[in-house]
């Protein structure tokens, strides 16, 4: 069937560059010979998003990008918002799966409680698009950051920073069951190897939530005060860890490094007024257009779901005091809406 339907796409695919031939020597326009095939195969379809949570700004970031582009290609991208309650994501995801989507972008909360769901999605025929944290079960395409990149490299920038110093540091985890904090951490022990003078005072787990981090955080410094760096794993939640170092009057002695989407206040703007030392970005517009992408690609295509497992890695931006200032460092979630 696929090789009846090739050959007849190369003879309507030859028959139309014959007539285009004609048609550009008469000095006609052209119609595009692909552009109703490509409009035809995506307008009218459904995607579904369901994210940790709708209220902050990966999530919102990811949607306003996605939905751009979308609602250009007359796709609808219907939300359901578990607003950080596992159980209802799971409800919510089986309660999506029954309308049946042509696909659904999933923000894992773990690497297991959707396991089963992503599966059986895609052995109903939809499309699942894992974004930034991943589930056990791999789907077709995955887009997110290289947590074990962002491990070693914000790892690496507290070691160099606590060069003639104490060589004691605290690392504040997210939540242990999520992807991001098992292979960030990872990142963060092949840099500890590499640095036996490094001694880890502190090595607990704030479950992305930002007043926990802060207490955490005051009683490590209470008990370490020559403390010199902090590996946080989400700014979102560091900015919690960052109101604690300032509380102990800290600021600018003990180094945080940490990572996020990249967004204006939660990233440049920490980073200027010397809250965060140093903020991996992974950039959520772009994951957002790199999700969009292959939404439009795989809706296009013969790819059966589950039969593909991609990855889009996004490029990581370094935000220092160098950059911090600089328009086009960060994105804003105004501007995005």
């Amino acid at each position: 069937m696929k090789s009846i339907k090739m050959a007849a796409w190369g003879i309507g695919l030859g028959l139309g560059l014959a007539w285009a031939a004609a048609s550009f020597a008469q000095g006609k326009g052209l119609d595009e010979p692909f552009r109703e095939t490509y409009k035809n195969d995506l307008a009218g379809k459904t995607v579904g998003y369901v994210p940790v949570a709708m209220g902050f700004d990966l999530a919102q970031g990811w949607y306003q990008g996605v939905k751009k582009e979308m609602d250009a290609a007359g796709i609808k991208l219907v939300v359901r918002d578990p607003n950080w309650n596992t159980n209802a994501g799971a409800q919510a995801l089986t309660a999506l799966i029954a309308e049946k989507p042509a696909v659904i972008i999933v923000h894992n909360p773990d690497v297991q409680t959707y396991a089963k769901l992503i599966a059986k999605a895609e052995a109903e025929g939809i499309y699942v698009v894992q974004i930034n944290m991943r589930s056990a079960q791999p789907s077709t395409v995955f887009v997110g950051a290289d947590w074990v990149d962002i491990g070693e490299r914000d790892t690496q920038a507290v070691v160099d920073a606590c060069k003639g110093k104490s060589n004691k540091i605290a690392i504040v985890q997210g939540a242990p069951t999520a992807a991001a904090s098992a292979y960030t951490l990872k990142g963060v022990e092949n840099i500890l190897a590499k640095n036996p003078q490094i001694k880890v005072v502190s090595n607990q787990a704030a479950d992305w939530d930002a007043s926990k981090a802060k207490g955490l955080t005051q009683t490590v410094l209470k008990q370490n005060p020559d403390l010199c760096g902090i590996v946080g794993f989400w700014d979102g939640m560091d900015i919690g860890t960052a109101a604690a170092v300032k509380e102990a009057g800290l600021t600018g002695k003990v180094f945080l490094a940490t990572s996020g989407g990249g967004e204006q206040k939660g990233a440049c703007d920490q980073v200027k007024s010397g809250a965060f030392d140093y903020d991996l970005s992974y950039d959520v517009p772009t994951q957002a257009s790199n999700m969009a992408a292959m939404i439009k690609w795989l809706l296009q295509g013969e790819v059966k779901p589950g039969a593909a497992k991609q990855n889009i890695y996004t490029t990581l931006i370094p935000i220092t005091r160098d950059n911090a200032g600089a328009e086009g460092t960060c994105w804003k979630l105004a501007a995005a809406k």
